[in-house]
């Protein structure tokens, strides 16, 4: 099939392609700052367990009352700080290790428990 000179050109496929879609750009807002973790709640925790570890009142009675004001804290904080798993376990870590610390001082008082110190 000869093309003649006043004839058009076939079509050729499907034209030109579609443009491509709108980009997505900048949401609406930025995130904010990510609540962060109570350093009075980690400190609970860490002499709860130390506490309960080794060293019974010494680190018992801070842990409850730094567990204590974390909980306060976080609660007041309007969700910019988190950890109150944390202050609630080292509050409660604290009065086990106050109450360990008690029995073992009556043990000890009526010579249930002993600390044989001598060496052979």
């Amino acid at each position: 099939m000869a093309m003649s000179q006043g004839t058009p050109p076939p079509p050729g496929g499907y034209g030109a392609p579609p443009p491509p879609p709108p980009g997505y750009g900048p949401g609406p807002g930025g995130y904010g700052v990510p609540p962060r973790n109570n350093t009075k709640a980690v400190w609970a925790l860490v002499l709860g367990l130390l506490g309960l570890v080794c060293c019974g009142f010494f680190t018992g009675i801070p842990a409850i009352i730094l567990g204590k004001q974390a909980q306060n804290e976080i609660d007041s904080s309007a969700g910019t700080q988190t950890g109150r798993g944390m202050a609630t376990a080292g509050f409660v870590l604290g009065i086990i290790a106050c109450v360990w610390g008690v029995i073992s001082i009556i043990l000890y008082a009526t010579g249930v428990l002993t600390f044989n110190t001598s060496v052979n």
